[in-house]
């Protein structure tokens, strides 16, 4: 039984990543001549959601999202930061922020054949070896609220295991939200680790199902200076974390701290 589980989940995951692969090489031109100008840069935003829903609905994955406040009330400049445990994340973030945002997301993508498109001028790619480059990324995130849009991004700096496990998160996204004045809403993605995990084809599990996401009400930062950025993140990771132990039964605080501990 175990092992018909695991080729039917490579069988999946190898769907799933065709499905991928194929929509987005014939929806590519569109994107292409969408990302040539930054005025149209809101209609590929809006072909990007329509391909992410189709991806999950052809692979068989349906979301739901649980939003703490109406999903029309989120605000449309703010710092949206998640967990970040599967490549389905990325996806999901665009089914359930309703807005136009710019992600943030690792150097490594801009070198992803076809998808890289998506991050030589709409996105931003951080690397984050460098404390440079990562502060030239902030800067333009900085510039995209400025004009009035949303950032994603993920605090932990990247997928760290593939167990479901939250982890440390970084500075940036909470001295964005203070230095800008801007919410920062809390994004929990429960599950889709599970559907989708992270490693070796072979070797990692896939199967389609219900992605669970929690979208927590925003948290103004209107008044806060850099004396309150390690209470803030503090602040979001508990919710969080909080979160995704009632949904996976583990300690996830106790967790950070054993990580704390061996390092």
């Amino acid at each position: 039984m175990k092992m018909v589980k695991v080729i039917m989940g490579i069988l999946w995951k190898t769907y799933f990543l065709l499905n991928f692969i194929i929509s987005l090489v014939i929806l590519y031109p569109f994107f292409y001549i969408l990302l040539l100008n930054r005025k149209w840069f809101p209609l590929a935003f809006k072909l990007k959601k329509i391909w992410t829903v189709w991806i999950f609905s052809v692979s068989g994955i349906i979301s739901r999202t649980n939003y703490k406040t109406h999903k029309n009330s989120l605000p449309k400049t703010a710092v949206y930061c998640a967990n970040h445990m599967s490549y389905l994340d990325i996806i999901s973030a665009y089914i359930v922020i309703p807005h136009y945002f710019v992600s943030m997301a690792k150097k490594e993508l801009g070198k992803a054949p076809l998808f890289n498109i998506f991050f030589k001028e709409m996105n931003i790619l951080v690397d984050r070896k460098s404390i440079t480059a990562a502060h030239r990324a902030l800067i333009k995130a900085g510039e995209e609220i400025d004009r009035g849009n949303s950032v994603f991004l993920f605090p932990e700096g990247g997928i760290i295991t593939n167990d479901g496990e939250l982890h440390q998160f970084k500075n940036g996204a909470f001295k964005l939200a203070i230095d800008k004045q801007v919410p920062i809403v809390p994004i929990v993605f429960l599950n889709n680790w599970k559907l989708f995990q992270n490693g070796v084809l072979f070797r990692t599990q896939g199967r389609p199902g219900i992605s669970r996401v929690i979208v927590q009400e925003p948290i103004s930062t209107v008044g806060m200076t850099t004396n309150d950025l390690v209470s803030l993140r503090t602040r979001v990771h508990h919710i969080i974390a909080q979160e995704l132990e009632k949904y996976n039964g583990k300690n996830q605080l106790q967790i950070v701290k054993s990580t704390q501990t061996r390092n």
